[in-house]
Formats: C-alpha cells, sequence, structure tokens
C-alpha cells in the first residue's frame, strides 16, 4: 500500500471528531459507546503532549478547534510546542499503519466498536482525495507512491 496520511496524531484527532459528530445524531446508550471511542482516539496525541512535555489539555484544545474548523491534518508540532498541518509539515505516515494499529486497538472490543471504526476507515478513504489538495508544493512524489490511491 502506498497512501499516507498526516501524523502527530493528526487522524486520530479528525476520527474522534468524526465520530464524535456521528454520536450526536443517534440516541441512547449508544450515543455514550461512540463517544468513549471518540474520545480514547485522543489517547495517541495527548501522549505524544505527555512525552514532549507539554501541556495537553491546551494542545488538545486548540487540535479540537482546529478540527472544527476542517484543518483534518492538524497534529501535535513537537519542535515548537504547538499545532501545525503535519501534512504540509512532512509529518507522514502510511494509511495502512494507522488502520493496521486502529484495528489491533479494537480486536478485543465488542463487534459495535468495530463496525464503528470500520465506519471511521471508510471516512478516512472519502477523504484521500484532499491529500492531493494538501501535498506540499516543494515536494515531488516518489515514482513508488502515489499520493491519491485509496486503499483496498
Amino acid at each position: 500500500n502506498d497512501s499516507i496520511v498526516a501524523g502527530g496524531g493528526a487522524i486520530e484527532m479528525e476520527l474522534s471528531k468524526y465520530l464524535r459528530d456521528y454520536s450526536r445524531t443517534i440516541p441512547g446508550k449508544q450515543q455514550l459507546l461512540i463517544g468513549a471511542y471518540a474520545k480514547a482516539l485522543e489517547v495517541i496525541p495527548r501522549q505524544l503532549c505527555d512525552n514532549a512535555g507539554f501541556d495537553a489539555t491546551n494542545i488538545l484544545n486548540k487540535l479540537r478547534a482546529k478540527h472544527a474548523q476542517g484543518g483534518m491534518w492538524y497534529g501535535v508540532d513537537v519542535n515548537n510546542e504547538d499545532i501545525a498541518d503535519n501534512f504540509q509539515a512532512c509529518v507522514w505516515e502510511p494509511s495502512i499503519v494507522r488502520i493496521n494499529a486502529l484495528t489491533a486497538a479494537s480486536e478485543a472490543a465488542p463487534s459495535r466498536t468495530l463496525a464503528l471504526l470500520s465506519m471511521a476507515q471508510r471516512h478516512l478513504l472519502a477523504e484521500e482525495e484532499v491529500v492531493v489538495d494538501h501535498m506540499p508544493t516543494n515536494l515531488h512524489p516518489s515514482p513508488v507512491m502515489s499520493w491519491a490511491e485509496p486503499l483496498d
């Protein structure tokens, strides 16, 4: 697989936002389950902040606000103790690594959670076309990498 996503907790924050928004559309206990899963996704950027010695609460609040405004590639900027468009900053991860990590983390969870993960993955794939629009202009894709090929 040769597609990428922004690192630094950006994709986890985007999936968290997507699931929180979705949870507000359904009633009952399922809403709580989805909200809890969305919150659990924020552990990755929080841990990055903790490891770097940053105020995680402040950084996560900035990330939530930026993702609410459509900044889907914003993640933790460990060089400047802030947030940044990590796709533009060339902080990348292979999409398959993120998908496998999320799948592995969810395997022990109930099947409903796995269905949510699948839905979140479809959201990620639907947004993948944005990758081409956000690719830094000063870089040239390697012949090995294809920036816009969807995951199978």
